[in-house]
């Protein structure tokens, strides 16, 4: 059974920083593509960032480039979402999602197979 628990969301000011975590359990997490998404209420769902499994090959949101990164520890099973820089405008549940045998980063949700529960983050002004 595949299980992906994010943590680390939270309120904090514009302009601060955040790392979100995802530990993920029941699939070959060093051969996956992980990925971070976002909702914000009355919104679709939107991609954030997406890491393939060489850790090497990755892509972001327009919109984040330069705040945040993505980062994995296969060691730990887990990803992280360091966002720096932070706008209103970033406030939304943040979902991890996982694709098993993902070389490349994704950036399309229905490239992955599972997704974890959602945090959420606020950023005041």
């Amino acid at each position: 059974q595949v299980q992906l628990v994010e943590s680390g969301g939270g309120l904090v000011q514009a302009g601060g920083s955040l790392r979100l975590s995802c530990a993920a359990s029941g699939l070959a997490f060093s051969n996956s593509a992980m990925g971070w998404f976002r909702q914000a209420p009355g919104k679709e769902r939107e991609f954030v960032a997406g890491i393939g499994w060489s850790a090497r090959n990755y892509d972001y949101a327009d919109s984040v480039k330069g705040r945040f990164t993505i980062s994995r520890d296969n060691a730990k099973n887990t990803v992280y979402l360091q966002m720096n820089s932070l706008k209103p405008e970033d406030t939304a549940v943040y979902y991890c999602a996982a694709e098993p045998w993902g070389y490349t980063a994704i950036r399309v949700g229905s490239g992955y197979r599972y997704w974890g529960q959602g945090t959420q983050v606020t950023v005041s002004s």
